[in-house]
């Protein structure tokens, strides 16, 4: 699994020019599900962002993970993380797991999040989707489990 995941101040998600979604202040999550991908990496994945400390203290500091800052997580399916764009031109999603089993992963994922009291929210699996935010640093990070 790789998640693209950037310290917001707020984001959103907009379907069809609907508001689907948003958040405040916590941690937008591009999620990619690779073939080879199961529950294991996905509980790795959960528990490895919302400690990972990149929230500031008051010495302006990267010490407090998402759970410290009570923050909120906004979870977006994103297979275009795994494209490959070494060769040619046009990227490769062979490496991208096939919708059903990604959603399947990504649900659990979601799950998972909000197991852990974390206020989550998400996009639309497979959507054509607008999504704004307003990075806080900016702070962006690419995580693999």
């Amino acid at each position: 699994m790789k998640a693209l995941i950037q310290r917001v101040k707020r984001a959103s998600v907009t379907i069809n020019g609907d508001l689907f979604s948003s958040i405040d202040c916590g941690l937008l999550v591009f999620l990619g599900v690779q073939k080879g991908d199961d529950r294991d990496n996905a509980d790795k994945l959960v528990q490895k962002l919302i400690n990972l400390r990149i929230f500031e203290d008051e010495n302006d500091k990267m010490n407090l993970s998402l759970t410290d800052v009570k923050g909120q997580m906004l979870v977006v399916s994103q297979f275009t993380l795994c494209g490959d764009c070494k060769k040619g031109t046009r990227p490769s999603f062979d490496n991208a797991e096939n919708p059903q089993k990604a959603n399947e992963l990504y649900e659990y994922f979601v799950s998972k999040v909000k197991e852990q009291g974390i206020k989550t929210s998400t996009g639309q699996f497979g959507a054509m989707m607008d999504v704004e935010l307003v990075n806080d640093g900016p702070v962006t990070f690419m995580v693999e489990k």
